[in-house]
């Protein structure tokens, strides 16, 4: 359980960031979240979080360079700001072990993502900060059917071992997971939530 923890949630008014927002309000954190242009997206996911007697807000900020230099970014101040004894969890994507065609720059900013993620819980580990990637493989969002072809989308679930998209509350549980007391031992590692894609 989160009770009587802060969380900051980057990108939580649609898809996997607004169940990880949900979820960890779920397990009693007060969340802020952040959004780049829904105000209704993230006023829904505000109304949805306190109608279960969630702690939660929303808060307009584009976050540029999102993949590397927010990231980058982010930990530094979070490292200046959290308690001792805290969790980062980054997200990253199974496509930096499962790279396509035409996704290069993406590919390349998650995998600094994975690496900066390395880095900084060797520079928290003595405050007992943990910090960890979330990797999520095929995830039935928005943005994964509005960029792919039901066929595609098709012939990916069947190259899944629990042959099943993943959904959004998969990738929150693991997130869960590792920003509660049951993660205090790991760190430093990439958590694949593909469903064995990867």
């Amino acid at each position: 359980m989160l009770t009587g923890r802060n969380a900051v949630v980057t990108g939580g008014s649609r898809g996997i960031g607004r169940a990880i927002v949900e979820r960890l309000c779920r397990d009693g954190a007060h969340v802020v979240f952040n959004y780049a242009t829904s105000d209704d997206a993230a006023a829904e996911v505000v109304r949805t979080v306190r109608g279960n007697g969630g702690r939660v807000r929303a808060v307009r900020l584009d976050l540029v360079a999102v993949n590397t230099r927010a990231v980058f970014t982010t930990i530094r101040h979070a490292a200046l700001r959290m308690r001792d004894g805290g969790r980062i969890v980054n997200i990253s994507t199974a496509n930096t072990v499962r790279p396509g065609p035409g996704i290069s720059a993406y590919v390349a900013s998650k995998g600094a993502v994975e690496q900066l993620t390395v880095v900084a819980a060797h520079e928290l580990g003595a405050r007992g900060i943990t910090v960890n990637t979330v990797s999520p493989g095929a995830t039935d969002t928005e943005l994964l059917r509005g960029t792919n072809q039901p066929q595609a989308l098709e012939a990916v679930t069947g190259m899944i071992p629990l042959r099943r998209l993943g959904e959004p509350a998969d990738v929150a549980d693991a997130v869960a997971f590792l920003a509660g007391h049951d993660g205090r031992w790991i760190t430093g590692q990439n958590i694949r939530a593909t469903g064995g894609l990867a």
